[in-house]
């Protein structure tokens, strides 16, 4: 059980280091859409580890983030809208087979519940602003960045099924449809 645990924290503390990384990085896709980089690594969290770990990669992340380079006060809302992110993934994608279904579907979800509604909330307490205007507009952000999420998450997925460490050590042999 030890070799088990220590696999996981050490893997989860690589993708910590990754997603600490990847997000003081952006690409702009348009006037009002960005992709970041870290939800990439929270699908990776979820899908070799798992929803809890993925849980934690996902609020050490973004606690770690603000700690190297801080943009503001911390907020904790955002931490959890990370938690809530790796652990859809996670449910999605741990010890499952790569699908493009499962992936549209955990986008979708991922988009509703954490980037358009949780998101919004956490902007309407930091700021003021009216709840439902900063839906309106993280609506349309969303379906056009949706797209790329899911097609970025799929690939990305599906070239660490191939990848022989994670099929050796992470996919179980009887891996689930």
């Amino acid at each position: 059980m030890k070799s088990k645990s220590t696999k996981l924290i050490a893997v989860a503390g690589l993708l910590i280091a990754l997603g600490t990384v990847l997000s003081f990085f952006k690409l702009p896709i348009s006037n009002i859409a960005e992709v970041r980089f870290t939800s990439f690594v929270f699908a990776v969290a979820g899908y070799i580890i798992g929803p809890v770990w993925g849980g934690v990669v996902g609020a050490a992340t973004d606690i770690l983030g603000w700690l190297v380079k801080p943009t503001g006060a911390f907020f904790p809302g955002f931490t959890i809208s990370n938690v809530v992110t790796a652990v859809i993934y996670g449910l999605f994608f741990y010890k499952k087979k790569v699908s493009l279904w499962r992936v549209i579907l955990a986008e979708v979800i991922n988009m509703v519940l954490v980037y358009i509604l949780m998101n919004s909330l956490w902007l309407n307490i930091l700021y003021g602003k009216g709840f439902i205007a900063l839906m309106g507009a993280r609506v349309v952000k969303q379906l056009v960045s949706a797209p790329i999420y899911a097609a970025a998450t799929y690939f990305i997925l599906k070239m660490l099924e191939k990848t022989p460490v994670v099929r050796t050590f992470f996919i179980p042999s009887k891996e689930k449809g």
